[in-house]
Parts: C-alpha cells; sequence; structure tokens
C-alpha cells in the first residue's frame, strides 16, 4: 500500500468575509506528482502556504509528511521544500552565497553542506555560474537556483507554486525535464500549482480548483474520459462551466 505523503480534511481558509478555501478533502500519495490546476484566484496559493505552515487554517486539518501543520509545524517545515512564485534569492549575492546561506538556516554542517551544494550546482546545471551575482543570471536559471535551494536539506516533500510563471517556453520545458530527472532519481513528492494546462498533463493526477472549491480530481487521463473531452482546458470548461483562458486572465 502506498504511503500519504499529504493529507487534508475539510480545510478551508477565511480572510475576513473573503472565502478563500473551502472545505479541501485532499490526498497525495508519496513520490507522487500532483498537480493543482486553476485560474487565478481559484485558491491555490493560499492550499500551498497551509500545508507548508505558513498560514493556519480556518477550519479543517491536514498532515505533511506525517506531521499536522498546526500541531507540528517545525517538524512540517523540516520535511518540505517551498518554491514561491516570485523568487526571494539574494540578488547581489553569488550563486553558491545564496545556497550557503540556506544552508546555515537549516543548521546543516559544512562536511554536509559542501558536497551537497555541489551535487545541487551539478545537477541543475550552474557549477560555472556559481561565483556569478544572482543579478547576473537569466529567468530560467533564477528559477533552477530557486529549486536547488528547496532541495538543500533533502525535504520528503517539494511544494512549487506556479513556478514557471514569467519564463519564455524554453526555460519552462528546461525546467520541466530537470524536474522530472530528480523526481526518477530521489522518488520525490512534487506538489505544483500552474493554471498551464501543458504543465499538468505529465502530474500523475491532477486537481481541478476553482473558486476555492475542488471541482474534479483524478489522472489526467480519467478526468479527459470522464468529461468525454481531450483537454484538461476542456475539463475545466466541463467541469465550471468557464473557459480556464477566460478566468485566468479575470
Amino acid at each position: 500500500m502506498t504511503a500519504t505523503a499529504i493529507h487534508a480534511r475539510g480545510l478551508g481558509k477565511d480572510f475576513g468575509a473573503i472565502r478563500a478555501l473551502g472545505e479541501l478533502d485532499l490526498e497525495v500519495r508519496e513520490a507522487e506528482f500532483f498537480g493543482l490546476l486553476g485560474p487565478n484566484g481559484a485558491g491555490k496559493t493560499t492550499t500551498v502556504h497551509l500545508l507548508a505552515t505558513l498560514l493556519r487554517p480556518t477550519r479543517g486539518t491536514a498532515r505533511v509528511a506525517g506531521h499536522d501543520v498546526v500541531r507540528e509545524d517545525l517538524e512540517t517545515r523540516r520535511r518540505i521544500g517551498l518554491v514561491f512564485q516570485e523568487t526571494t534569492l539574494d540578488r547581489d549575492l553569488t550563486v553558491e552565497q545564496n545556497l550557503r546561506f540556506a544552508a546555515r538556516l537549516w543548521n546543516l554542517p559544512g562536511r554536509v553542506a559542501g558536497p551537497r551544494i555541489d551535487e545541487l550546482l551539478a545537477q541543475f546545471g550552474l557549477r560555472e555560474r556559481r561565483r556569478d551575482a544572482v543579478r547576473t543570471l537569466s529567468g530560467g536559471m533564477r528559477r533552477a537556483l530557486d529549486i536547488a535551494r528547496g532541495l538543500l536539506h533533502e525535504p520528503r516533500v517539494l511544494f512549487l507554486d506556479e513556478p514557471t510563471a514569467g519564463l519564455d517556453p524554453r526555460a519552462r520545458r528546461s525546467l520541466w525535464e530537470l524536474i522530472q530527472r530528480l523526481r526518477s532519481a530521489s522518488g520525490l513528492t512534487v506538489f505544483l500549482t500552474t493554471h498551464y494546462v501543458e504543465e499538468a498533463e505529465p502530474c500523475d493526477r491532477v486537481a481541478v480548483l476553482d473558486r476555492g472549491a475542488l471541482a474534479a480530481l483524478g489522472t489526467p487521463a480519467e478526468l479527459k474520459r470522464a468529461a468525454g473531452v481531450s483537454s484538461l482546458e476542456a475539463v475545466f470548461l466541463a467541469r465550471t462551466g468557464r473557459p480556464l483562458a477566460e478566468s485566468t486572465a479575470a
């Protein structure tokens, strides 16, 4: 039986009178590539922030990597990596300095941090840029460094919140090829949020989120078959009555 990496029941969040997330029931298996697909404002980032202990839920419960996100928030954080929509790198530090600073925050001893940083720089194609300031990197390279930093402490679950927003198509493809290789090698659980249909297609399973509510859940093939359509964008239309593209622009 496959173990569960993320388990949420009735998980919800209100901001005053605004309900950002209703009552979400969700299970993500270990080593699964799980996609949360929906337009801007659907509640995707709120979901990630709740699961990553950055927000406290208004209602419901969640466990990530075996730990309650409210009662065991520090233990949860030690077992997850998080890549935000916007980079949080220090642009004036070098590539290596950003990683060494993160290693200190994780209390990684030098004998562990040094080899781990070397390994990640090689995996992400950044070895030759290790002494370059982050501000000199392309957008794709900065994003790769964001993800490398999120993997530095070898988390069990990696949250990627709209990781390719603002990247050109070539950089997006390169980034996804890299993530797929890392998953194959490590068995990492990856939780992706996106409004790009093509990014959700390779996921093991996809949850369609709209206006803070779960509209559909299953493998991409199951969702398309159940809706009688040929694309996940059409699944969204069938489940919500609204085109994903129009919703994203709204």
